[in-house]
């Protein structure tokens, strides 16, 4: 398969560049803790969650939340735009939406002054800068793919004309993971679109009893802008730069060749139990989150800790079980749990060695 330069936002880099602006670097991550701060003002916990969304942000990819109603999904995607200055449309998927619902449509315009018509572009809601598409999986597939070009491409594209869309932007997608009567499961082609499969779960007990008791008074708390979005795109550029070891770029593709039956290192529960495993632009979007996670934290380079951290919601929605995992019941979780352990010794192998070498030479 064929990726091509712009499919993904990702720049190889062989040698690692050095990141030359440390006060940006610096600056990135004071802005971020504001962000996160301003955040823990209007929603209690979701730390994770959080820390998730803010490094697709800085790494300009698209998310898909799952998590059952009530748990703050789309407060917590609203306060995020308002916190960074960008635009927010929410999008309720419904089975009677059409793809000009999203896109936008063309109008007959007449000239009063004139008596002559001519078509007139109306910019659907999909013309913001965050695009909040709830319970995506409610609206038959031509709707949902009305989201493709724009996810991919940044445009939409009405009556043979092209409309740029603005910049940034971003897709935040959820899904109810326990109502599957009368949805339309996302097809595999534009789950691969997402960045990350964010999952959204109940919080613990002290937070609960904290939202109970801050959404009960009467005070309501509005998040402060803290970035805009044009010094986030400046950000995005300093997080291209952060540095990616050879050792740990081979680290990140070894972990999504992992997940394929196919590969002659997966594990035994992988051969077993996976349809179909992760593709390239999972490697690349590992690197890319992993490099967003070290600028956050104002590192330069990237860590195994941040490679780490990224894979699972690159990987949990691009990893297909069989009926043998259903019967077994190993979950997708459980796949990658376990290639995250065992993907150390497989480095260690002598054709997984004389990688590093070539690369370099070439």
């Amino acid at each position: 398969m064929t990726i091509e330069k712009d499919e993904v936002p990702l720049t190889p880099q062989l040698p690692p560049t050095i990141v030359d602006d440390e006060q940006g670097l610096a600056e990135l991550s004071a802005r971020l803790q504001d962000i996160r701060h301003e955040l823990s003002r209007i929603i209690v916990g979701q730390q994770d969650v959080i820390e998730q969304l803010l490094i697709a942000l800085l790494a300009g990819g698209h998310c898909l939340l799952v998590g059952v109603p009530g748990l703050a999904k789309t407060l917590m995607i609203s306060s995020l735009a308002r916190s960074i200055d960008l635009d927010f449309n929410r999008i309720q998927f419904t089975p009677d939406l059409m793809p000009a619902d999203i896109t936008g449509t063309e109008v007959i315009q007449e000239d009063r002054s004139t008596g002559t018509r001519a078509f007139r572009f109306i910019p659907g809601p999909v013309f913001a800068n965050v695009i909040l598409a709830d319970e995506v999986n409610r609206t038959p597939p031509k709707t949902q793919a009305a989201l493709l070009e724009a996810m991919q491409e940044k445009q939409v594209t009405a009556a043979g004309t092209r409309h740029r869309l603005p910049v940034p932007f971003f897709v935040l997608a959820t899904q109810n993971p326990i109502d599957q009567e009368g949805t339309y499961p996302l097809p595999e082609a534009q789950l691969d679109r997402f960045m990350f499969n964010i999952l959204v779960d109940y919080p613990n007990l002290d937070d609960e009893l904290d939202v109970v008791l801050r959404t009960t008074c009467d005070e309501t708390v509005e998040p402060q802008c803290k970035l805009t979005g044009a010094r986030l795109l400046e950000f995005s550029h300093i997080v291209r730069r952060i540095v990616v070891t050879p050792e740990l770029a081979l680290l990140a593709t070894q972990i999504a060749r992992m997940t394929r039956p196919s590969d002659v290192h997966a594990t035994e529960n992988v051969g077993r139990c996976v349809r179909w495993g992760a593709g390239p632009r999972a490697s690349q979007y590992i690197v890319l989150g992993a490099k967003a996670r070290a600028a956050m934290h104002g590192c330069s380079v990237i860590r195994r800790e941040d490679i780490h951290h990224v894979a699972p919601p690159v990987l949990r929605h691009r990893i297909k079980l069989n009926f043998q995992a259903e019967a077994e019941g190993i979950s997708t979780e459980d796949i990658i749990r376990e290639i995250l352990v065992s993907v150390e010794k497989t480095l260690e192998s002598k054709a997984i060695r004389e990688t590093i070498p070539r690369l370099l030479r070439s």
